[in-house]
């Protein structure tokens, strides 16, 4: 964190200050009033430095966020993709499905027992008919069941004989829908890479928020520090112009003094040239004014 601009440091100038200070205060002044710029010019520098930095963290950060946009996006087309693809797989086992229970219907090979249980009925019977002491009426009414399940049996078994189509059929219809099984799993493992890199642009966004944020305050201290040198900076041209006034005015001054002497020497030359006119003698020092005026 950057800590504020020391007020108590700064110069302050005031027109009374320009105008009832002497030549050598201005002087002092002007020195403080340049050593605070330059100090206050560095600090803006500095912040400016640190501000650049902070921006450049935030387009570094958006960029990032940027590309895991694009990932998502790039994924989630592919979940799209594999999820057309396994309602399309779903849609054609599932007409298979329904024709393998056509068929059945059709062949009423799903009425009263399967195969295997007509089967595990009949050898149930002959155990009984092999095994127990039966009647003359119990047994042949054994042997009626028996060869009345074994027509039923041959009935399905000719049934389903003439339609091995139902098995193939229903095989294809099982790896068409573990295709789509594999699909559906694809579509979830991406869905959650997709969610992975949304979750991360979020973040990546969040964090280019508040870099950005640290930024902008670091720049309002830089327009604070950059204002306060260059309103020193002002001042110490306003001071550097009424130090330019009083040396002019010191040179008008000197000038002005200069005349008035030139001026009294010439007329006291020509006081001593007009006695030298009269015939009074002139000693060495009046001979050396008459020189300076150039009237000898």
């Amino acid at each position: 964190m950057v800590d504020s601009i020391d007020e108590s440091k700064n110069i302050e100038l005031t027109e009374e200050d320009l105008e009832t200070k002497s030549k050598g205060q201005l002087i002092k002044l002007a020195g403080q009033l340049r050593d605070r710029r330059n100090e206050l010019n560095q600090m803006a520098s500095d912040r400016a430095s640190k501000r650049d930095e902070l921006n450049a963290k935030t387009r570094e950060k958006v960029d990032e966020a940027q590309e895991h946009r694009e990932k998502r996006d790039e994924l989630n087309e592919q979940v799209q993709e594999h999820k057309e693809k396994r309602n399309e797989l779903n849609a054609e086992a599932n007409e298979l499905f329904e024709e393998v229970e056509e068929i059945k219907d059709d062949l009423k090979l799903d009425e009263g027992p399967d195969i295997s249980e007509l089967e595990e009925e009949i050898e149930d019977l002959e155990f009984k008919q092999q095994t127990e002491v039966l009647g003359t009426e119990e047994e042949r009414e054994l042997i009626e069941k028996i060869e009345e399940k074994r027509e039923k049996l041959q009935e399905k078994q000719e049934k389903l004989g003439q339609n091995e189509q139902v098995d193939e059929i229903e095989e294809e219809a099982e790896e068409i829908r573990a295709e789509a099984s594999e699909h559906h799993q694809k579509v979830t493992e991406l869905a959650d890479e997709a969610q992975k890199h949304h979750n991360q642009m979020i973040e990546a966004y969040r964090e280019a928020d508040d870099i950005r944020d640290e930024a902008d305050e670091m720049h309002e201290k830089f327009v604070q520090a950059q204002e306060a040198a260059d309103r020193h900076h002002e001042d110490f041209v306003r001071v550097q112009k009424r130090l330019r006034e009083l040396d002019k005015k010191e040179e008008e001054a000197e000038k002005e003094e200069r005349e008035e002497k030139q001026e009294a020497a010439r007329e006291e030359a020509e006081e001593i040239y007009q006695k030298f006119k009269e015939g009074e003698t002139l000693d060495t020092e009046d001979l050396m004014k008459l020189q300076k005026t150039g009237l000898l």
